[in-house]
């Protein structure tokens, strides 16, 4: 149970560290980058070992479950790429008049 939840911790700093670098600029601030990553990995740990049950130690599929949990973690606080945006020329869900 410790090498899941310390196998999970360091996977989830590594991929939040690694989206922080490549991201920088769609991302908030860094430190909440890094916790936000390492907790969804703990989290996902956790989930995949209640999801598993007690009888099934597999330290692979835990950790996969965490590197997936903390990805979705740090997917969720990308923000919309800023940038030169064509303009709409119609509203959303608008009806074309045909008149």
């Amino acid at each position: 149970m410790l090498m899941e939840a310390l196998g999970s911790a360091l996977l989830g700093l590594a991929l939040s560290a690694t989206a922080a670098r490549v991201l920088a600029r769609r991302l908030p601030s860094v430190r909440v980058v890094l916790v936000s990553g390492v907790l969804g990995a703990l989290f996902g740990a956790y989930l995949m070992h209640f999801a598993l049950g007690p009888e099934h130690n597999t330290l692979t599929a835990t950790l996969l479950g965490a590197v997936l949990v903390s990805a979705v973690v740090v997917s969720l606080l990308l923000r919309p790429a800023s940038g030169p945006r064509r303009p709409s020329h119609r509203t959303p869900f608008s009806v074309p008049s045909r008149g």
